[in-house]
């Protein structure tokens, strides 16, 4: 029996057009302006798995959470009623390289939107990814005496850019470093899926599946996401986080390409 011929050359063009084709459109929701649930939804698996690993690479490393300002806003708390001083240092720089970070964010979504580029988010997730990339390369060279505090701003930095970039994305229904929101919105829609309602006349109450679903992969990505970032800093050190740099970077880059193309040929017709 005679196998089949092989398919010429050209007739696998079409194929790979599509595929080709196929991953840049996917690329393009992802993180291009244009946004849809699907593409916020997948955003934000790809960026709860990164936090994770990154909030606990700097447990691990400098036993703070980057991510967790709850915590560390109380933390600052309770050395100020202790009189504590010089412990208030680390998580207060914290708080405040969280603060820069979002405030970042919304600087250069705000500029790129004003400009109307299909970058405005895609440009926060390539930032965020050279700046993990860089930190993973060089941060085991950092001197010892200086490190803490610059892993804890590098670190805190990252997580508020990318915890107000997916408040922006999603219209602030998802948070990707908030585990404690999304614990919360899964009791209520537990609740709400186990309400009886008895009372005829009334408004059911009715909870959301879909949204139950969402929120709970978040959390299950961030707590894998946290083990595999904890288990690659034991085992590797700092750059644990290089990988996880080069998803972002992945994810980031195909707009961000658009939109300088599009100012190239702008140039041209100029």
């Amino acid at each position: 029996m005679q196998s089949p011929p092989e398919p010429e050359p050209h007739d696998l063009e079409p194929a790979r057009l599509r595929h080709r084709e196929a991953v840049g459109a996917y690329g393009r929701q992802l993180t291009g302006a244009t946004r849809s649930e699907r593409g916020n939804s997948h955003l934000a698996f790809v960026m709860t798995f990164v936090a994770g690993a990154i909030n606990a690479v700097g447990f691990v490393a400098v036993a703070i959470y980057t991510s967790h300002m709850t915590g560390m806003t109380a933390t600052v708390s309770d050395h100020v009623a202790a009189g504590e001083w010089r412990l208030i240092l680390p998580p207060s720089t914290a708080v405040v390289s969280f603060i820069l970070g979002a405030a970042s964010t919304a600087i250069l979504f705000n500029w790129m939107r004003r400009r109307e580029t299909s970058g405005r988010f895609a440009i926060v997730l390539v930032l965020e990814s050279l700046l993990i990339l860089l930190f993973g390369l060089l941060a085991n060279s950092l001197d010892a005496a200086g490190a803490e505090l610059l892993i804890i701003a590098v670190l805190g930095y990252v997580m508020g850019l990318q915890n107000a970039l997916i408040t922006k994305v999603s219209g602030a229904r998802i948070r990707t470093t908030h585990v404690t929101g999304m614990v919360t919105d899964i009791g209520i829609e537990l609740g709400k899926a186990t309400y009886r309602n008895r009372r005829a006349g009334t408004p059911p109450v009715e909870h959301d599946p879909a949204k139950l679903a969402l929120l709970t992969i978040l959390v299950l990505l961030f707590f894998v996401g946290g083990v595999i970032g904890a288990l690659g800093y034991i085992w590797i050190g700092y750059p644990t986080v290089i990988p996880f740099a080069l998803v972002l970077l992945a994810a980031g880059t195909l707009p961000v390409v658009d939109d300088v193309r599009r100012a190239r040929r702008l140039r041209r017709w100029r």
